[in-house]
């Protein structure tokens, strides 16, 4: 495969950023400070680590306007950690898959695939579905009937996606995951014994999404499960039906989210959230790790802790936390004083021999 390279001035061009410095200087990788080499691009996002920019043997740096004068050449952005992964991007070639369909490979008369799709080793296609343009299916993915996969999406070996699923545009899954499963639904009569709901809705994961690994995304009771533009979801996450997420937010690991919970656009949940059925939680929410929400929240709060508080009623919490062992010893030392004072006063008031009190003289 043909090595990638470019030099300073077109990937200025290409990032859409101002450069300074020699221009026809060869880039071909990008990495950190540390171990970039020669002919790679590093970045400097943070002032704390200019020292290591010194000691750097990377050809240019991607730079805010702040740090403009470094002693070599420089891509200037007022996002150098943004401007970083676009130009990742350029030099990153996901996993050979040629176009066509490998010869193990069960598709359905009835399925459509472009020419120029790429479908691995037992991937499986069912009746109705259809797989777009440039986009590759490796090893083992199992793929149902009436299934829409859009263009150029990158789906990765032992993905499961059920029936009816419908997938947008430059959709990434990572192995494992399994869309449209069915959703956790049933019914309980006197006796508490359960009985099945169908669940004969949909997924539909819109463009630009990113769904890591051992995910499970359940189909709707009725309607759909919808994971709307740009959204991108870590490792082992749980969506439950008819979840809705909003545009451009974020999913950490092991997130837990029950059915008919709606996310707005920007929303950002940390690590082992979990969020109970039927909320809302507004646009631009963040959600610290391991919050619990057992309530709608309105949009643009930052919120923390077990339940979930807002954040800087959280930080009063734990600082009074903090404390408590220290107020257990004052508590302590202060019940002394009072027992003390109670038989000091005890002694002053019970009458001696002569029928005097303790505090008659």
């Amino acid at each position: 495969m043909e090595k990638k390279s470019y030099s300073l001035l077109e990937l200025a061009h290409i990032l859409d950023v101002p450069y300074k410095g020699d221009g026809s200087v060869v880039i071909d990788g990008v990495g950190p400070l540390e171990t970039a080499g020669p002919t790679h691009l590093t970045f400097l996002a943070n002032a704390k680590y200019r020292a290591k920019l010194e000691s750097s043997r990377a050809a240019a740096v991607i730079v805010d306007p702040s740090f403009e004068d470094v002693g070599r050449p420089v891509l200037v952005s007022p996002n150098p950690y943004w401007t970083m992964a676009k130009a990742a991007q350029l030099f990153y070639t996901p996993p050979v898959l040629d176009p066509g369909i490998h010869p193990s490979a069960l598709v359905s008369p009835h399925a459509s695939v472009a020419s120029d799709a790429a479908l691995g080793p037992w991937v499986h296609v069912g009746a109705g579905s259809s797989i777009g343009a440039g986009t590759r299916l490796y090893g083992h993915v199992y793929v149902g009937a009436n299934v829409t996969i859009g263009r150029d999406c990158l789906i990765y070996p032992h993905v499961t996606i059920l029936d009816g699923s419908r997938l947008g545009d430059r959709v990434i899954i990572h192995s494992g995951t399994v869309i449209g499963s069915d959703g956790f639904g049933f019914a309980q009569d006197a006796q508490g014994r359960s009985t099945k709901i169908p669940q004969t809705g949909i997924v539909q994961i819109d463009d630009d999404v990113e769904i890591g690994a051992n995910c499970a995304v359940d189909r709707a009771t009725f309607g759909r499960t919808w994971i709307q533009e740009g959204v991108k979801i870590d490792n082992l996450v749980q969506i439950a039906h008819n979840v809705t997420i909003g545009r451009h937010s974020i999913i950490v690991a092991q997130v837990g989210i029950a059915g008919s919970v709606t996310l707005g656009n920007h929303v950002v949940l940390g690590g082992q959230v979990g969020i109970a059925g039927h909320l809302t939680v507004g646009d631009r929410v963040r959600i610290g790790a391991k919050s619990a929400i057992s309530h709608s929240v309105e949009p643009g709060q930052d919120l923390l802790g077990i339940p979930a508080m807002p954040q800087k009623q959280w930080l009063r919490h734990y600082a009074a936390w903090l404390r408590l062992p220290r107020w257990q010893q004052e508590l302590a030392a202060l019940k002394e004083r009072v027992r003390f004072l109670e038989k000091t006063l005890e002694r002053y008031q019970t009458p001696t021999e002569d029928g005097h009190h303790g505090n008659e003289r």
